[in-house]
């Protein structure tokens, strides 16, 4: 059987439309391939907050950054007691130092807080007391309810108080010179000192 030779065919993109015997329509044209879309410009938006860019911090010096010892508190010191002299004669000192105690209580003081010295005689109070034993007088004395009357010779023996009063009511020069410095060491706040001012300055060699 022989062949028929086939027309040759020619690409429609080159040669354009073609008419077909059949219809007599004109065939479509190909669509362009669509090329890249251009991108969209960008809506004008609400700017977003903007975020401060960190500062650069110093380099801390270390020996700066790291705290000290602390400083050493500096050491209390007692406050001295307040001196107070009342002038008196060898005679009229116990009365002097009796006056001082009532003004004592009558200020505020309780009786525990205050202590009598006589250099001479003994106050009434502690020849009384005595009279019962050494036990029972010193007993009183370190329950501190009541104004506590001593002698000078045995003033060691007493405790401090806030209050100590001095009646230089006779004795030796010794006496009152031993007396004075000790009432003053156990004086808490005030010594009151009751007696002949010029006679008290020469056996302290000082004024008082």
């Amino acid at each position: 059987m022989p062949l028929i030779p086939e027309e040759p065919q020619i690409h429609e993109s080159a040669q354009g439309p073609r008419a077909t015997p059949a219809s007599g329509r004109v065939a479509p044209t190909p669509r362009p391939v669509p090329g890249p879309r251009p991108a969209a410009p960008a809506r004008p938006g609400r700017p977003g907050p903007t975020r401060p860019m960190p500062t650069q911090r110093a380099p801390r010096d270390a020996a700066a950054a790291k705290p000290g010892p602390p400083a050493p508190a500096a050491a209390a010191t007692p406050a001295s007691p307040q001196i107070q002299l009342i002038p008196a004669s060898v005679e009229g000192a116990l009365d002097a130092a009796e006056e001082a105690v009532d003004l004592l209580l009558e200020s505020g003081r309780a009786p525990g807080e205050v202590l009598v010295i006589t250099t001479g005689e003994p106050h009434p109070w502690a020849a009384h007391e005595l009279s019962f034993g050494e036990t029972s007088y010193w007993a009183q004395h370190d329950a501190g309810d009541d104004v506590f009357y001593a002698d000078a010779a045995v003033v060691q023996r007493a405790g401090a108080r806030p209050v100590v009063v001095v009646a230089v009511n006779g004795g030796p020069d010794t006496a009152a010179a031993q007396a004075v410095p000790l009432a003053l060491a156990r004086a808490g706040a005030l010594l009151i000192v009751c007696g002949d001012p010029q006679h008290i300055n020469s056996v302290l060699g000082a004024g008082v």
